[in-house]
């Protein structure tokens, strides 16, 4: 059976997520280690109900949850590799694209910690923009809406039933008007992700990538920003670069997935975000959700 590892991204951490995995193998080290990186206790973080007074305490902060999403998906993956298991290839959501590169050894732990510590500060201050999940809509009239409007994107084409939208307050607003769908819900987030708004964070992101060395991965890596599977660390590289400033293609991704009959997707990760996009997206496969210390098995 051919089984996908999938990595959610930011909008699936919840309060308690690292309480979940704190008993197993390294939990607890890599906790401290990242938490010396960003100098506050990301673990306490995972725990605390949010607290708009100290926006830098809570796990909603970009700043925040991005570092701790990949800690607990890292020491989940790592365990089940422990215990035997591995995919036959991985792909992720967003953020998750660098947990899934992490899992294919094409990052080490140390990188991985660093990199999403610029990574999340670049979006965090990016300031321009906005998000707007939509649910339940007709897809010709939605390409048609973006097509013609100016400063809209599909930042997230999640699946043929929802997708997110990054664009100007303005557009967003004028886009609500025209578009019929059952829910259109503007995002609490600080800028204008997967879109042309994060051009000057990329290019200040794809600076800090020369720095970091991409292995060969040992398994193929599916990304956001060409959803194809890749065993070459170099394209692997460019297509991260060109991740912040363009759409994550994840009901391409599932398509793609879905051409083989005999498929296993396995979501790791704190929720099941990704295992509910699939299991209403696709037909007739096998999903898992991996997501505490007892749970290590699929």
């Amino acid at each position: 059976m051919t089984v996908a590892w999938v990595f959610p991204g930011q909008g699936s951490q919840k309060i308690g997520m690292a309480k979940e995995i704190e008993s197993l193998p390294n939990a607890k080290t890599r906790f401290n280690y990242a938490s010396e990186v960003f100098q506050r206790n990301l673990f306490e973080i995972c725990e605390l109900n949010s607290d708009p007074a100290n926006f830098m305490q809570d796990i909603n902060n970009t700043r925040n949850t991005q570092i701790c999403l990949f800690l607990v998906e890292s020491v989940l993956l790592d365990n089940l590799k422990a215990n035997g298991f591995k995919p036959t290839y991985v792909a992720g959501h967003s953020l998750g694209e660098i947990t899934a590169l992490y899992c294919a050894d094409v990052f080490s732990f140390e990188d991985c910690v660093s990199l999403i510590k610029v990574r999340s500060e670049l979006m965090a201050n990016a300031g321009k923009g906005s998000m707007a999940a939509l649910i339940g809509f007709d897809r010709n009239q939605l390409d048609l809406l973006v097509d013609k409007t100016d400063d809209i994107v599909i930042a997230n084409d999640n699946s043929s039933a929802q997708v997110v939208l990054s664009g100007s307050e303005l557009a967003l607003d004028n886009f609500s008007k025209e578009i019929s769908c059952k829910r259109f819900l503007k995002l609490n987030v600080s800028g204008a992700f997967h879109s042309p708004f994060m051009r000057e964070p990329s290019i200040k992101f794809t600076e800090y990538l020369k720095t970091i060395k991409f292995n060969t991965p040992s398994f193929p890596v599916i990304s956001n920003y060409y959803p194809s599977f890749c065993n070459d660390s170099d394209e692997l590289k460019s297509r991260l670069e060109n991740q912040m400033c363009n759409g994550v293609r994840w009901r391409e991704t599932m398509d793609l997935m879905s051409e083989d009959s005999n498929l296993h997707i396995v979501e790791i990760g704190p929720s099941n975000v990704l295992s509910g996009l699939c299991k209403r997206h696709l037909k007739d496969i096998k999903i898992s959700q991996v997501s505490s210390s007892d749970q290590l098995k699929y």
